[in-house]
């Protein structure tokens, strides 16, 4: 099957997207890198008036430091993320989470901007900046508006950006020291069953501070472990301390059944999967 027809327009900056997005009112796509756009289009399961390619707006490119936070535009290809010196040195989790993203040719193509307002519920991207606490920017011809990224979703698929806003920006606060990452998938680099994230600071008498675990594929949209999280904070990650804030994190999901998996799989991994996590981000701290 094949795309229902459309109007394309390749824009040259910013205001010119932001005139036809206001012009569609809600009936536009914008085109970033495709790699989620072009399949549903292809099967119609969108079938919009036009499509605004915003390719050409270097300026939604920026990849920066600044300050404690570090800028990164919302045409930022995963690619870039992989590679750059500046992500790894400081977005580690970020660099380490991208490379479960698909296969080189997805990377290649594929925007972090892309994946935010896509809003997969086991997407990388979205539970990556939930856990780093990321605060994203989107503009409109009335200007631009910040929205942290726990409220930055109003389900499954659902970004809360208004049809003439366009994502322009992800700005990311200081990373925590130490971080972990793990991903169940049925075959390798496909979409996740379970994902877990966590991040964290060693004080000077041993105790962790700062703790933040989030999980992608058991909500409709990746989630933080609140209760667990509290549970830790001021916590020696013992194992009886890492066992207890597994069973606690089954209080934040409400994991859906699919191909990949049923809900009681789902929630039968989150205690293992987070104490494995926990595990890593202990020996983090040790190395």
């Amino acid at each position: 099957m094949k795309a229902a027809d459309f109007i394309y327009h390749r824009v040259t900056n910013v205001a010119e997207a932001l005139r036809y997005l206001e012009d569609y009112d809600g009936g536009a796509r914008v085109l970033a890198g495709g790699q989620s756009l072009a399949p549903m289009l292809n099967m119609r399961l969108w079938r919009p008036a036009a499509l605004i390619d915003i390719n050409a707006l270097s300026e939604l490119a920026v990849l920066a430091p600044d300050g404690e936070e570090t800028r990164v535009g919302a045409l930022v290809r995963y690619a870039t993320l992989e590679r750059a010196p500046v992500v790894a040195q400081r977005l580690p989790l970020l660099a380490k989470m991208v490379r479960f993203i698909g296969d080189r040719q997805v990377r290649n193509r594929g925007t972090i901007g892309g994946a935010l307002v896509q809003g997969d519920p086991t997407g990388e991207m979205p539970l990556g900046c939930l856990v780093l606490g990321a605060k994203i920017t989107v503009t409109s011809a009335s200007g631009p508006r910040v929205i942290a990224i726990e409220d930055f979703y109003e389900g499954a698929y659902a970004a809360a950006l208004a049809p003439d806003e366009l994502l322009t920006e992800i700005r990311f606060p200081k990373h925590p020291p130490h971080f972990a990452f793990r991903e169940l998938c049925r075959r390798h680099n496909d979409f996740a069953v379970l994902s877990v994230a966590a991040t964290g600071a060693v004080l000077a008498d041993g105790t962790w501070s700062r703790i933040r675990i989030g999980f992608g594929g058991v909500n409709d949209t990746s989630v933080l472990a609140l209760e667990s999280m509290a549970l830790l904070e001021g916590s020696q990650l013992t194992d009886a301390e890492i066992t207890a804030a597994g069973e606690t994190a089954l209080t934040a999901i409400d994991p859906p059944s699919d191909i990949r998996g049923s809900a009681e799989y789902r929630a039968h991994l989150v205690p293992h999967y987070l104490t494995k996590v926990l595990q890593d981000l202990r020996t983090s701290a040790q190395a």
